[in-house]
């Protein structure tokens, strides 16, 4: 991840594309309020983690054993947080584990694959490429293929649709620069959102990433593409996901992209972006939940599911207690009995791929609650193993005795 500061003014010339679409943005969902569209029942939280125990401070890429070591320590956070928040459905609180392919190790995947056979984090794909210049399509096919062929054969991550077929995954771009997004900075490949379908991705996980040059005119929102896939940006307008309308893949996720005008300066309002962020110097509060609900990010025709898409960087030191740690307990703990108090709704906890099938599931006309489609279309990887071990096990237990022979 790249920290280089910008002027104010670069990064309001920047935000200019989704600040004037934001005041019409608004202006509908309010309208729908008002109209006496239905509320959000079920609240469906991703946390997108932007995987990277090898980070440090200074921009050096840390030793393997000092990664090891980090990730040990991660690993029994994210156990005891799950173990002690559970959602609506029993299901334990966790992230979804971007890991980036250029930074692969076994022996770490090994532990990441054992934490998400727990229960604990899904693994999924992040790739930083073209920081030093700019990248090719070859090379960038290359890199994915082989990596996710690494992530599902070696370590039995990822999912398949239906359960046959290639692999597939959900994707988070380095540096935000999805599809070459960013001026040519940190990418390179205008068709990479054509790779990405061709290699298997069914979903990006990437937005928002205002005030960056990255940041496309689209927010709050499940949506699809507009423009060709071989085009530079191509997500940067598209059509929501509907109801009884199937996507072309892959699909994006936008985190809520909201204003907060709590904040004071001299008395005066100055508003703060809120983009989901689990950091410290943005602590968690029901104000945030708030604005998090009033994005209202869901499939159209399907209101009451409402997806908030948050996101952090695991193994920044300063903010791992946002992250994974007890304030981040206490904030989950205090939302579900907020929800349960007056029956206002439900929480969620979803792994990048589970919420696609939620997603899929509204498509298709699904109803009840969404934590009945957590395996609807992708099924991991991983659990069909474990599936196939039960069901051939049955069948020996179910097996009459040979006698004589």
């Amino acid at each position: 991840m790249n920290f280089k500061r910008q002027s104010l003014l670069t990064k309001f010339k920047w935000s200019l594309p989704w600040l004037m679409r934001y005041p019409l943005w608004r202006a509908r969902e309010l309208a729908g309020r008002l109209s006496g569209g239905n509320e959000p029942r079920h609240l469906i939280f991703i946390v997108a983690n932007h995987f990277e125990p090898g980070w440090n401070e200074q921009g050096a890429t840390l030793d393997w054993s000092t990664q090891l070591s980090r990730l040990d320590r991660w690993c029994e956070k994210a156990r005891a947080i799950g173990e002690a928040v559970r959602d609506h459905d029993g299901t334990p609180f966790r992230h979804t584990n971007f890991y980036p392919a250029e930074q692969y190790h076994p022996r770490i995947l090994e532990r990441m694959a054992g934490l998400q056979a727990e229960g604990f984090g899904e693994v999924e794909v992040h790739l930083h490429h073209g920081v030093d210049a700019p990248d090719d399509a070859a090379n960038l096919r290359r890199a994915l293929e082989e990596f996710r062929d690494r992530l599902a054969e070696e370590h039995k991550c990822l999912s398949r649709q239906d359960g046959a077929g290639l692999p597939m995954y959900a994707f988070v771009h380095g540096n935000w620069a999805l599809a070459n997004s960013a001026g040519g900075r940190y990418c390179g490949v205008d068709s990479e959102m054509q790779i990405l379908a061709e290699t298997g991705c069914y979903a990006d996980f990437t937005l928002p990433s205002a005030p960056d040059e990255s940041q496309v005119a689209r927010i709050n929102a499940v949506y699809q593409c507009d423009h060709p896939l071989e085009e530079r940006k191509p997500h940067r307008s598209g059509p929501s996901l509907r109801v009884g309308e199937h996507p072309r893949l892959p699909v994006l996720f936008t985190g809520p992209l909201v204003f907060n005008w709590r904040r004071r300066i001299r008395g005066l309002p100055v508003p703060r972006l809120d983009d989901g962020v689990l950091a410290a110097n943005y602590p968690l509060d029901l104000a945030r939940l708030d604005r998090w609900r009033g994005a209202r990010v869901h499939v159209k025709g399907r209101p009451e599911w409402v997806f908030i898409k948050l996101y952090c960087h695991g193994f920044f030191p300063f903010d791992e207690e946002a992250m994974i740690g007890e304030p981040l307990r206490r904030f989950l703990e205090e939302t579900i009995e907020y929800g349960d108090r007056d029956g206002e709704f439900k929480v969620h906890f979803a792994s990048a791929r589970e919420a696609f099938n939620m997603a899929m599931a509204a498509v298709e006309g699904r109803s009840g609650e969404p934590g009945l489609y957590r395996d609807y279309r992708l099924r991991s990887i991983m659990s069909e193993g474990a599936d196939r071990r039960t069901k051939t096990q049955d069948r020996r237990h179910d097996a009459p005795a040979v006698v004589g022979g």
